[in-house]
């Protein structure tokens, strides 16, 4: 009876576990099968079906669905029309709003986008064409179209073009009754979210932040003035949004308050935005070290075709180069055939480790982990690194072609090939972007490519080298 009782606490802590499970992937993303079922019942044209299977989508899993409906997205949006909330379309890859959009009128735009929050209306805006805005534009209300005309004059990826204009900002020498008071009585003006309550002089000057918690925390009659904080980071209105995003990592930070140059509180950057902002620099360095863009997935085909043979047509000359240490060597490897049999592990183990030292070099150029401060001795570890594990896989490979062709001397060869190509692979795979980065080019699309030339070019001539020298 008891093993009864054991096995049924089992099952039942196995169904538990299941259905937590599966309420986890529903909190992050729409299921397949949804997806499927709403498509199905695009194309049969069943209006009332599909309102209620989409009743009470939350903006992130709405911009899912118009995304993962491919062109049924544009019908989606018609029978959705009143139950869309604005704020779908700020989840929108450039591909996917582009294409609702071009299909949408001026107002209705301008409807959407008076709704939305200030940095998502200055996004959408910018993703448009001049035509297109010049349009828009005109629609707009006009509190959000001075918004949105100030931030487009910022530079792109900027703190401007970041930040929201809706914060909470009270004198220095108000109490926190009444700054308590302020907030309840404003509630409807007030910002949807806000962590922080900034502190200003009369000039509208940042002073510092107060946060929530300490307001809460702290009796009616104290000054806010003698419980700011006014060490707290603010951040300059052209910051790049890659170094607003390191001083919110540093500190810690659940807002920032951004200033224009004579110091004035003009806007906030919150961390919501920060974590687009990482997730998307983070997909930019990855997808530029293949050479593709982030709308390839969605884009028609010639236009990916012509943004990947960019970077492929550099690949080709840079091949060419090492076809061309190959053939100065045609009269070893005529003679010599295992050669032609070896060389291919020879280049692509160098081409191997001197990708897994891109990878770090790159990424830690991003994360500023890596710098000028630091590069030789980053260089040097890698360089060592790459020698070590070519010592080791030398003498595996050594031992292994001895066996196979009952030759010494050809192990002897590949062997110190091997080394040599990995203490290059080491090497050039953190030299390359960190000198890539001082002559200001992104390392992540180029590195990868001189990176393979070096190792392929210095692979071949070491190994083909060291065989004529040894063997003919």
């Amino acid at each position: 009876m008891e093993h009864k009782d054991d096995e049924l606490t089992t099952e039942n802590e196995n169904v538990e576990t299941y259905a937590a499970e599966i309420a986890a992937e529903e909190q992050l993303g729409l299921s397949d099968d949804f997806i499927r079922d709403v498509a199905l019942l695009l194309e049969d044209d069943l209006t009332a079906d599909i309102r209620e299977k989409c009743a009470g989508l939350t903006p992130p899993d709405a911009a899912e669905l118009l995304t993962k409906v491919g062109p049924l997205r544009h019908r989606l949006v018609d029978i959705l029309e009143d139950d869309l909330a604005p704020e779908s379309f700020s989840y929108l890859s450039y591909e996917i709003l582009n294409d609702l959009l071009g299909n949408m009128s001026g107002p209705h735009i301008a409807a959407i986008v008076n709704e939305l929050e200030s940095d998502d209306a200055i996004h959408m805006i910018d993703e448009l064409d001049e035509t297109r805005r010049s349009e828009i534009m005109r629609h707009l209300s006009r509190r959000v179209r001075a918004v949105v005309e100030e931030g487009l004059n910022f530079p792109e990826e900027s703190a401007g073009r970041l930040m929201q204009r809706e914060f909470v900002a009270i004198p220095q020498f108000w109490t926190v009754g009444k700054t308590a008071d302020y907030l309840r009585a404003a509630s409807e003006s007030l910002p949807d979210k806000f962590y922080d309550i900034f502190i200003v002089d009369p000039m509208h000057k940042y002073i510092g932040s107060v946060t929530l918690s300490d307001v809460l925390c702290t009796q009616r009659s104290v000054k806010m003035e003698s419980i700011v904080d006014e060490n707290r980071a603010k951040v300059p209105i052209t910051m790049d949004q890659e170094q607003v995003a390191q001083i919110f990592r540093r500190k810690d930070l659940l807002s920032a308050p951004v200033v224009d140059d004579d110091g004035r509180l003009v806007g906030v950057i919150t961390v919501d935005d920060i974590v687009d902002v990482i997730d998307a620099e983070a997909e930019e360095d990855l997808l530029s070290m293949g050479g593709v863009s982030d709308s390839d997935i969605y884009s028609s085909t010639l236009t990916t075709v012509r943004s990947r043979s960019t970077w492929l047509l550099v690949n080709l000359f840079t091949a060419f180069i090492a076809a061309c240490v190959i053939s100065l060597f045609e009269g070893s490897i005529e003679k010599i055939v295992a050669l032609a049999v070896l060389m291919p592990i020879v280049a692509s183990m160098g081409g191997n480790a001197g990708t897994q030292t891109l990878t770090v070099a790159v990424r830690a150029l991003a994360t500023k982990e890596l710098s000028s401060a630091n590069a030789w001795r980053v260089i040097g570890k890698e360089s060592l690194v790459g020698m070590l594990n070519g010592v080791f896989f030398a003498l595996l490979l050594g031992t292994a072609v001895w066996w196979w062709f009952q030759d010494l001397k050809l192990g002897l060869v590949i062997a110190s090939a091997l080394v040599i190509n990995l203490l290059v692979a080491g090497f050039f795979g953190a030299f390359v972007p960190v000198t890539l980065t001082r002559m200001n080019i992104d390392p992540a699309p180029a590195a990868g490519i001189f990176l393979t030339m070096m190792t392929d070019v210095i692979g071949f001539m070491a190994f083909l080298g060291l065989a004529t020298i040894f063997l003919l």
